[in-house]
Parts: structure tokens; sequence; C-alpha cells
């Protein structure tokens, strides 16, 4: 009986809203086709005008006879004739100056198509009323010579639907091709010329063939059917019925509500013949127990029977149900206390690293710096640069620890978003073949690469590919000897392309191949360290390549016997590759900047000193401050062109410090720099936000720093 209920209302109100659907959609086309009666009609007269021979001739004739048009069309509030230049010039209501209509689309429309145009929403410049504007070109010897009009008041226009009846609550709108209203019922004039709301606007783009079910701003949801105004020609206007859900399911609801008593009333005698019929004590306390398993199983672990525990069965699944509900609450509770110790290390966790590699890139900063300035300083004395050349790789093998370390926890909580691109893989290889060089330079490793004459095509993110590449030639070189021989292939292979390195190193034993790409692994090291590393570049590269939809895996044939990595990757078209003609040559070198003036702020003393003597060696004059305040000052008195900010000081941090800088006219358009060993995504689009033109993290990328300094203010080669 429930059943055959609620079947039975459910098609009831099927019905009716089936039925709302098909009078609804009558309704807003019978809407549709009275206004597009009236626009048929305004066409006509305007055809019929054009036609006339003498209309052009005599501008006061023609006001005489648009006015006599006017008398006898009362739904109109205005004639006119526009010449081509957007003046007009004859008019059935005289204007006090002279009206240019040039900038109207429907105008420029009427000429371009040389056809009858419906504008959109118009408020009239010589009547001053909400319109519609109805155009049509006048055509001699097949040049259009002018444009009719006959402008047509919206509260006239609304009376082409009154015949239209409406139930309470329910709305009529007539929209112009860009949403805006022409009409409205109820409460039209308050409503002329205002856009309709965005899913409105959504639907009729749309055009739905059958009525759809809406929730209006007001609150109320709305069943509305569309119809456009007349065929394409006609009108770019459309009707909009709008009737609520409520009145149209209200008598399939209250015959619904009458079949739910009934339904009720012989469920409750049902229920008293069995209450009647049978022990009343059992049924209640199976139902209690029923309801505590319903509500445990939902997830409310206190709920208890609060049934006695009786010496018989009902007594001990009550006391068996109260006792699994206590166990599972305590676990519950426990897992919680677990979950959210978790979330807190894991956050300590990452403030920790980010924290970490700042501390750790501060002091690289200076001492990457110094190398730089003791290298230019001392050119000319070869074991104080090979000592600067030490510290530089060994500062740069630092940042790469840091790095890797912190892309890990990136890639591991799901945090790097890939920019993918069609790629040529070879460019990939050869990118990351010139960064992983000087590591088999160091060793004097023989490097042989296999690449194709032919593009081979990939749809990734280029950082990261390369960044895969020199994580697998990094970890080659490492556990390869001297003079040992590294051999890079890349080939395609039907809808896959592949890219191996291959070594003659230490190898690994088959224990180690199997978890060679998991976390903090690594191959047996002599007691030195001398390779370095944490173990995090091949469970990198792994992470990297699964989510280009590739694989990775690791091979050899056992200790001493050499190591292959493998990577696999989607073959795509490749992309088309740049002109030659527009690449920089190979051997250009960037013109030597002129002096710039610089500023540079950081509290780390010795950063800021070795950064400063960097600038100085390269012919540029500097002042170093080591506060937020010191530093407006300096910049107030000495207007740098060029400034480097650290963004943890002492008294404001570097993000607002750039905003002030910003305001001052000396530094308004000064090139800013954030110099941070904050390396975070996030970090970078604050300073950035803050007005930062540049972000380096420490220790600088000294390449970089003269690749700016050079852009900031080139010398003109001569």
């Amino acid at each position: 009986m429930a059943a055959m209920t609620v079947l039975t209302g459910v098609r009831e109100r099927e019905h009716a809203i089936d039925v709302a659907r098909e009078n609804l959609q009558r309704l807003a086309n019978l809407a549709a086709a009275n206004e597009a009666q009236s626009l048929e009609g305004a066409r006509q007269i305007l055809r019929d005008l054009s036609s006339i021979p003498d209309l052009l001739d005599n501008q006061d004739d023609c006001s005489v006879l648009l006015s006599d048009i006017l008398s006898k069309n009362t739904d109109y509030v205005n004639f006119g004739l526009i010449q081509l230049n957007g003046d007009v010039t004859c008019s059935a209501v005289a204007a006090t100056r002279l009206v240019n209509l040039s900038d109207r689309a429907h105008f420029r429309r009427a000429i371009a198509e040389r056809r009858f145009i419906a504008s959109n929403y118009v408020f009239g410049r010589v009547i001053g009323k909400h319109t519609i504007n109805l155009t049509f070109p006048v055509i001699k010897n097949g040049e259009v010579r002018a444009v009719l009009f006959a402008a047509m008041d919206l509260a006239e226009l609304d009376k082409f639907v009154l015949d239209v009846h409406l139930s309470p609550g329910s709305v009529l709108w007539t929209v112009d091709g860009q949403g805006t209203a022409i009409s409205r019922r109820p409460d039209p004039a308050s409503w002329f010329g205002k856009p309709i709301a965005p899913h409105l606007r959504q639907a009729v783009a749309a055009r739905p063939e059958v009525p759809v079910l809406l929730t209006d701003t007001d609150g109320v949801e709305r069943l509305y059917a569309f119809a456009r105004v007349g065929k394409p020609d006609i009108s770019d206007y459309t009707v909009i019925i709008g009737m609520p859900y409520d009145e149209i399911v209200a008598n399939a609801t209250r015959d619904q509500l009458i079949a739910v008593v009934g339904l009720v009333a012989t469920v409750t005698l049902a229920l008293l013949a069995a209450w009647f019929g049978g022990d009343m004590l059992i049924v209640r306390r199976v139902q209690a127990l029923a309801r505590t398993a319903n509500r445990i199983a939902g997830g409310s672990l206190d709920t208890r029977t609060g049934l006695r525990y009786e010496d018989e069965e009902i007594g001990a699944l009550a006391r068996s149900l109260d006792e699994m509900a206590q166990a599972l609450q305590k676990k519950e509770q426990e897992r919680d206390v677990a979950s959210a110790s978790l979330q807190a290390a894991d956050r300590r966790k990452d403030e920790f690293l980010a924290m970490l590699a700042h501390e750790l890139r501060n002091p690289l900063a200076p001492i990457s710096s110094g190398a730089q300035v003791l290298k230019m300083a001392h050119a000319d004395n070869p074991a104080v640069a090979r000592t600067a050349d030490i510290i530089a790789r060994q500062v740069e093998h630092m940042t790469r620890l840091i790095d890797d370390l912190l892309d890990v926890s990136r890639v591991t909580r799901g945090l790097v978003k890939l920019n993918r691109q069609p790629l040529d893989l070879r460019t990939v290889v050869e990118d990351a073949v010139e960064q992983a060089y000087p590591l088999f330079k160091s060793k004097r490793q023989q490097l042989e690469l296999d690449i194709p004459h032919v593009p081979i095509g990939i749809n990734a993110d280029h950082k990261r590919m390369v960044q895969v590449i020199v994580n697998l030639l990094n970890n080659a070189a490492k556990y390869t000897q001297e003079y040992g021989h590294i051999r890079v292939k890349l080939q395609r292979d039907g809808a896959l392309v592949r890219v191996e390195v291959a070594d003659d190193g230490i190898g690994m034993a088959p224990e180690l191949v199997a978890r060679v790409f998991e976390l903090f692994t690594q191959a047996e090291r002599t007691s030195d360290r001398s390779q370095g590393g944490l173990g995090l570049g091949l469970a990198l590269a792994r992470t990297l390549v699964t989510l280009h939809g590739g694989t990775v895996r690791a091979a050899s044939a056992g200790p001493q016997q050499g190591s292959t990595f493998t990577v696999e990757l989607p073959y795509v078209e490749a992309p088309a590759l740049p002109d030659a003609a527009g690449m920089p040559a190979a051997g250009s070198k960037a013109a030597r900047p002129g002096a710039l003036r610089c500023l540079v702020v950081d509290d780390n003393v010795d950063a800021a000193q070795t950064l400063a003597l960097f600038l100085e060696a390269a012919g540029h004059a500097v002042q170093v401050a080591h506060r937020a305040g010191e530093a407006l000052e300096l910049a107030r008195r000495h207007a740098p062109e060029l400034c480097f900010l650290d963004i943890g000081l002492p008294d404001i941090d570097g993000n607002q410090l750039a905003r002030q800088l910003r305001a001052l006219p000396q530094t308004s358009g000064a090139q800013l720099v954030a110099v941070t060993g904050y390396g975070r995504k996030e970090d970078q689009e604050k300073s950035i936000a803050a007005g930062f033109d540049q972000y380096f993290v420490k220790p600088m990328d000294t390449a970089k720093l003269v690749q700016l300094l050079s852009m900031m203010r080139p010398e003109v080669v001569k």
C-alpha cells in the first residue's frame, strides 16, 4: 500500500508537470506570436515608407508625412529618417537639436545587412522614453541612401501580451538579444532596460526546446518556457514565462497528502491489531534494539538501547549491542586523536622544511656571492679562482639537496601543478645534459648521446621533465667511477617514447633494484659519502613521470655491472620548431650593463655585504641597509634603480617594504627583486602581488643575476 501510494503520488506530480510544460510553452508561443505580429506590422509600414519617391527630397514634407503616420499608429512614439552619417534629418517628433545616431548598432546593421532590424533596448534621445527602434534601409538604384526607423514605446509593446493570462506568482519577460528586459509582467515600468538574472540569460542562450525548472533570485522555484519572437529576420527577442513550481504541483500535492493520510490511518489500524494480537513487550523491545542498531550504523556511537539486561535472549542482545557501541566509540575517539596528531605533525613537518630551507639558504647566499666576488677580484690567481669554483660547486650541490627535499614534500602532498605543452623530447634531454655536464666533467666521465635526427614529441611540463632527466643523469654520474662511461639513448616505440640512461658503474643487487625508487633509498657508499645526496632524486623522478602518465624502471645485471634506467612516456606529434633565424646566436653575449644605483636590504650582514661586493665588482653603485626603516631613508636620498630586498626583515617584512617603496616617488619605477630563503610557490605569489618584479631564492643564481643586470641598462654596441 505504501509503495502504491508513493508511486501514484509521483505519477500525479509528473503528469501535472507535463501538463504545465505543454500549457506554459503554448502561452510563451502565443505571446511571442503576438509580439512578432506587431514587429511584422512595423516592418510593413517602414517598407511602404521606403518606397515613397520624394521621401529623401524635402525634409519638411518628410516630417509632415511621418507625423501623419505617427498620429494613425498609436503604438509608436516616433518615426524618423537617418542619413548615412547618422544625422536624423526627418522626424515625426520635432527635436530641439540635431540628433546623430551613428553609434547605434541597429542603424549600422540595417545599412550593412540591407534589411529590417529590430534593435536592442534603447533610451530615445529625441523622445526621452524606453523604446525599441525598428529600422529599415531606404534603397535607391541598388544603394542604401538612408535608414527609416520607428520607435516603439516599451509600455506599448507590453500590451501585446495582455491577453496572456498568468497565475499568481508567475512572471513574463520579453528580452532583447543582449538579455535586457523590454517587457515584463507584473511591474513592467521598473524593469525596462535592466538585465535579467544570469541564470535566465544562460537559459535563453541555450534555447531549451522544453520548459526548464529554475530557482529565481527571489528564492521561488519556477518552471520557465522560452519562445523566440518571430523568425531570425524579424528580431532577436525572446519571450520567457515562468510559473511557480509549487502552484503547478499544488493539486497533486493535495491529493498525495490525502492518500498519505489514508495510508497512515490504515497502517495505524494494522499496528493496533498487531499490538493487541502479539506480545507488546517483545515488539517494543525489538524495535528499540533495531533503532539503536540503525543509529549506531549511522555513526551515532553514543547511542544506547536503554533496556535492562535480563536473563533472556533480548537482554543479552541489548548488552552486546551496548558494549559494541561503547567499544566503537572508544576506537573512534582514539582515531580522531591520532588523526589530529598526524595532521599536526604533518603541518609541523611542512613548517620545519620551509624554515629549514630558509635557514640553510641564508648562509649559502653570502658564501655563493663571496665565491663569485673572489673569482672576479682574483681572476689572475689560479689558486683563488680554483678555490672559488670549489665553493660555488659545493653551494650549488647544497642548494640542489634543499630543492630536492622541498620538491619531494610538495609532490607527495599533491601540491605540484604541471604546465603541460607539446615539447620535443630531444630539447628536454639536451637541456638536462647541459645542467648535468659539470658533474661528468669533474669526474672525467665519457657521455655518449644517441639522439635521433627527427623530432620526438611529448606533452609535458618542460621544467619538470628536465628535472627528471637531470636526476637520472646525476644518479648515473654519482655511482660511476672516474673515466667511466654513461650513455643516453632516445627513441620512439610506437605510441611510446623511451629515454634510457645506462652506465658502467657499481650496479645494483636485485633487492636494491626492487626499491630503488623509494624515498631515502641509496646504494652502498664509501665511509666518506663522496657521492653525496639524500636518496630523493629517483623517488622524485618516479613521481613526476607518473604525473605525466608515464613509467620509469630500473635494471642491473648485478653489483659492478652497471645500471640502466628507462623512462617511457606517451608519444604526441612534435611541435613545430622555431625558425632558426629568430634564435640568438650561440656565441652571442649579453651587453655589459652600465652603472646602476642599487639598494641591498638584508638583516643578514654577511649576505648583504657579499651581494654588495658582487654588484660593486660589476661596476654598480651600491647602498646597504639591514632594516626597513633604514632602507626607506636611503631610497629617498639616492633614488635606487634596482632594489634587492630580503623578505624576513626584523621590523617589517620585505613584502610590506616593497609596497612602501612603490609608494615613494623616488622608487615607484624601480626594479624590485625579492631575495629570500623561502622558496614555496605561495611565498612567491605573495611577493609578486606585493609589487616585486623578480623573485630569487637564496643562494642567488649569479648567471640569472648577471642577465638581469644586463637587461636593466645594456650598452649600445657601435
